[in-house]
């Protein structure tokens, strides 16, 4: 009986059967053996039946979860419009963007909110306290070391146009000296290139004292103010005959060596122009030498101009009694078309926007207007591009300390909208002065439509000033530091602000009177302690003139080294001669 209920459990694993689970060990052996090979059999039928079985179910399984995957986001951006449908729009959330700290012009409003605690706070006088720095190491004093050498003959003569403003022709002149003195050519007095942005025609002799310049490096480089007629007939006494070099920008003294020098050999006279950044930052000893000579004492401002400057310190010195005859020089680049280059947003408004629209278009045709081009004038603002307005330069001033019987003098071409824009500067500081209002319209007159010789006048007042503050970069306060440094024992007595933060703090709707004093009265002591810095590489000489124009002066050690260094300066500075 056993075996025959056995065979029947084992008949139903026909195809399409389902299979049943294993039956429990038989209580016999004997039935077990008789049907091994029939139950191997229907079991090897069942198990894959059942695989199969097994695959089709997951499959099943899977295949509604999908679906379930695929429709879950449907069925939830119906549930959600339904949810909105059921609701007023006036209870949902709003989410409000707010400007990124340091943005936005919200100066005005900072000012109006803080007059009052301005006002109250005026009795510190930071000119007597500005300059805390301890000169470490001692004081720097000039050293360019004088040539005991004669010049020997001469491989030929350059010619030089100087490009650009009263400053980037500086740079151009100073790095001619250095050029002509490496090569042992002889200088032709530099041409000013007339430029449509600055329009002044002026001439070497109307902005330099060029009998000076002449006679101060007549040691190291000879200058004459034209080419020889026996020279200038081998060019048919036309200069552009003459062989011109198109040299790239801030290429090394090497190159003049290799590629220069051997064609003024050969021609006898060459030509560069433009000339202005054509020489390295970083070039040896000598040449370094030579740009401190030619920039610190050979280039002295013609004698008209020093007369007026002259005429104009005094002015200042004797408004500035209370202060011992000390007073700040600012230098504001709050002109039209600076503002309009900038592309930053102030409170002008509409307005605003199509003038200095305008004014990019005229003086910059197309160029903030190509296909492409992204102006983000909060990005501008926040990376400390935008140039400061007089309204911001007063609130910082404030803030760090002077008070309002401090002469400041202000040097600047036209302000923009000076009318509106002034007014708060000149609320906060009433004894400033610019060259206009210390000057007559006669003493001024020989002067007003020549842009380098203005520019002449506001450099030699602010280098006499007791602090400079600088406001937006340029050639113009790169060259004023730098000269500052060589009269004052190495220290720029200059105030750079951290624009980025000043932007993030006239920015701030909260911000306290004491708190904003207390953190420009910090950034004011940080410009002191970066007032000597040594140069460099890649920084130019002009700025930073330690240490190759200036040694340090109450070291003995540096006595014998300083003498050291000067008697090597004149052997490196020996000129290549004529072959």
């Amino acid at each position: 009986m056993q075996h025959h209920a056995y065979s029947r459990l084992g008949s139903f694993g026909g195809a399409g059967a389902a299979a049943p689970s294993p039956p429990s060990s038989p209580r016999r052996a004997w039935g077990r053996k008789a049907s091994a090979k029939g139950a191997g059999a229907g079991a090897g039928r069942g198990g894959g039946g059942a695989v199969r079985r097994v695959s089709r179910a997951v499959l099943a399984a899977l295949l509604r979860r999908q679906a379930v995957f695929l429709f879950a986001p449907l069925l939830y951006v119906a549930a959600m419009l339904l949810y909105m449908g059921s609701i007023s729009l006036d209870s949902v959330p709003r989410i409000i963007s707010r400007p990124a700290p340091g943005s936005m012009y919200h100066s005005p409003q900072l000012y109006a909110r803080l007059r009052a605690d301005m006002d109250a706070d005026n009795a510190t006088d930071a000119l007597a306290t500005v300059w805390r720095h301890a000169y470490k190491g001692g004081v720097w004093q000039p050293c360019i070391s004088n040539s005991t050498y004669g010049l020997p003959e001469p491989n030929g003569y350059i010619y030089v146009e100087a490009n650009g403003g009263l400053n980037q022709q500086r740079t151009s002149i100073c790095n001619a000296v250095a050029v002509a003195g490496f090569l042992n050519a002889t200088l032709i007095i530099p041409n000013f290139h007339y430029h449509s942005i600055w329009r002044d025609p002026s001439k070497f002799s109307d902005i330099y004292d060029e009998d000076h310049f002449v006679q101060r490096l007549k040691n190291d480089v000879r200058v004459v103010d034209k080419v020889p007629e026996f020279i200038m007939e081998r060019f048919s006494h036309n200069m552009s005959n003459v062989f011109n070099f198109k040299i790239k920008a801030w290429s090394p003294i090497e190159y003049y060596k290799d590629v220069v020098l051997p064609k003024l050999i050969e021609e006898r006279l060459i030509r560069i122009s433009p000339f202005a950044n054509r020489l390295s930052f970083d070039a040896p000893p000598a040449v370094q030498r030579m740009r401190c000579l030619a920039n610190f004492e050979a280039l002295k401002f013609s004698k008209p101009i020093t007369t007026l400057s002259d005429t104009l310190i005094s002015r200042m010195r004797e408004k500035s009694t209370e202060n011992n005859g000390k007073y700040v020089a600012v230098h504001l680049r709050f002109e039209e078309d600076m503002v309009a280059f900038s592309c930053c947003v102030f409170d002008g408004g509409d307005e605003e926007k199509k003038e200095l629209d305008v004014a990019r278009e005229r003086g910059w045709r197309g160029k903030f207007t190509r296909p492409g081009r992204v102006i983000r004038p909060g990005a501008i603002r926040m990376n400390g591009k935008c140039p400061l307005t007089p309204l911001e330069v007063g609130l910082m001033l404030g803030g760090m300390g002077f008070s309002n019987n401090t002469s400041i003098y202000l040097a600047s071409g036209k302000i923009y909208k000076a009318e509106k824009n002034m007014a708060p500067l000149l609320e906060m500081f009433p004894l400033l002065q610019t060259k206009e209002t210390l000057a007559s319209e006669e003493e001024l007159a020989p002067f007003k439509n020549f842009s380098s010789r203005m520019a002449a006048i506001d450099y030699s007042v602010c280098v006499h000033s007791e602090v400079f503050v600088t406001t937006q970069g340029g050639n113009f306060p790169h060259f004023l530091v730098g000269h500052r440094r060589y009269l004052y024992g190495g220290h720029s007595k200059t105030i750079k602000p951290d624009k980025r933060r000043l932007a993030v703090l006239f920015d701030s709707p909260r911000i306290g009177w004491k708190s904003l004093r207390r953190q420009l009265l910090n950034m004011r002591s940080h410009s002191d302690a970066k007032g000597i810095q040594m140069k460099r590489a890649n920084e130019s000489v002009y700025t930073f003139p330690c240490p190759d124009c200036m040694c340090r002066s109450n070291k003995p050690e540096h006595s014998s080294n300083k003498s050291e260094h000067s008697s090597n300066k004149s052997e490196q500075s020996k000129p290549i001669q004529a072959r």
